[in-house]
C-alpha cells in the first residue's frame, strides 16, 4: 500500500516511542495537575499539532532541508530556543496562587489557548523533532515507491493519532489523580516554577545542538 511495509512494526515502535516518558510528557502532565484535565488536554492537542506541522513538512521535503543547510537548522535551532527560554523563566517568575472559582471560569479559554500554543510550539520550534520524522519515517516506505510524500503522510497521521490518544490517557490520568494538589496555594507556585525549569532546561538542550548528532 502506497510502498509502506512493516505496518504491524511501524505501529508497534511508535507506540514504543510514544509511551516512553520524556519532556512531552512531563508537561501535559504538569499542566495536568495544574488546570486539570482540560489544561492537560490542550496541552496533549498542542504537542499533536505541533508534530504534525513536521509531519507535513517531511512528506513534502521541507525537512531535509534543516538537514542539508546550517543556516536554516541554526535559525530554527535558536529561535526555538529562545522561545522556551522565555516562556520558561515567564512561569519560573510568576507568582501563582490557588485558583479561585469566579476567576478561573473568565480566565479559562485564554489559557487553554496558551497551553495549547506552548505545547505546540514547543514542537514545531525544535529541530530535533523534524529531523526524527525525517530519519524515522523513511524505514518503512520501500524506496521505488511511486507516492513516497503521501506514505510519508499517512505514517505520520498514524504515529500522531497514536501519540495524541496516549497523551490524552496521560492527562486524564494526572488530572485524575491531582485534584487535591491543584488547591493547594503552596503547591501550585512549585508546579509553576517545575514546568518553568522543564521548558528552559528543553531551551537549552536545543540550543546545544549539533545538527551532525541528532539522528
Amino acid at each position: 500500500m502506497l510502498g509502506i511495509h512493516d505496518l504491524w512494526l511501524f505501529v508497534l515502535s511508535g507506540v514504543l516511542l510514544n509511551v516512553t516518558p520524556g519532556p512531552d510528557t512531563a508537561y501535559i502532565v504538569g499542566r495536568s495537575v495544574q488546570s486539570g484535565w482540560r489544561g492537560g488536554a490542550a496541552a496533549a492537542i498542542g504537542i499533536g499539532c505541533g508534530c504534525l506541522v513536521h509531519v507535513f513538512a517531511a512528506a513534502i521535503g521541507l525537512s531535509a532541508l534543516l538537514m542539508a543547510s546550517s543556516a536554516a537548522f541554526m535559525l530554527i535551532k535558536w529561535a526555538g530556543a529562545a522561545y522556551l527560554c522565555f516562556i520558561g523563566m515567564k512561569m519560573l517568575l510568576s507568582h501563582a496562587h490557588a485558583p479561585d472559582d469566579s476567576a478561573a471560569i473568565a480566565s479559562d479559554a485564554a489559557s487553554l489557548r496558551q497551553v495549547f500554543w506552548q505545547g505546540a510550539l514547543t514542537n514545531v520550534l525544535n529541530p530535533k523533532v523534524a529531523l526524527f520524522f525525517l530519519a524515522f519515517l523513511p524505514q518503512f516506505v520501500a524506496a521505488d515507491a511511486s507516492h513516497k510524500a503521501i506514505a510519508f503522510l499517512l505514517l505520520g497521521l498514524i504515529f500522531v493519532f497514536n501519540g495524541t490518544l496516549w497523551c490524552l490517557g496521560v492527562a486524564a490520568f494526572a488530572a485524575s489523580t491531582a485534584g487535591r494538589i491543584r488547591q493547594s496555594s503552596r503547591v501550585l507556585p512549585w508546579i509553576n516554577r517545575a514546568l518553568g525549569c522543564l521548558l528552559v532546561y528543553l531551551g537549552v538542550r536545543i540550543a546545544t545542538l549539533q545538527a551532525r548528532s541528532i539522528l
